[in-house]
């Protein structure tokens, strides 16, 4: 899958390229389509900013990080998508899917 990494005010390392692409990896465990990520690094001076969007066929997937440190940043943007993933994989198991106790036949 193409990474589309942009920055503002800052180069793009092979380096960092590489451990954006390593820790994106990470999300492929979920099997969702993941279409079009793109990631946006900016310096900024009290720290990094990092910005991703990611169309799903659902809902997508937008998330932003600032660190003093980029690879932190990085580390907590991809928790963060995680997060969302999981949040879109068990929305079907999740409490509201199932019927209400109020619902439910009295006991006594």
């Amino acid at each position: 899958m193409t990474l589309s990494i942009t920055s503002k005010q800052m180069d793009i390392t092979p380096a960092l390229r590489n451990y954006i692409e390593e820790k994106f990896s990470k999300l492929d465990k979920w099997r969702a389509s993941l279409i079009n990520p793109h990631f946006i690094l900016s310096k900024e001076p009290d720290g990094f900013i990092i910005d991703a969007t990611i169309s799903t066929k659902g809902t997508p997937l937008v998330a932003s990080a600032k660190d003093p440190d980029m690879y932190s940043a990085i580390n907590d943007l991809i928790a963060k998508l995680e997060k969302q993933l999981n949040k879109i994989q068990h929305k079907g198991e999740s409490r509201r899917a199932f019927e209400s106790i109020k619902d439910q036949p009295d006991a006594e």
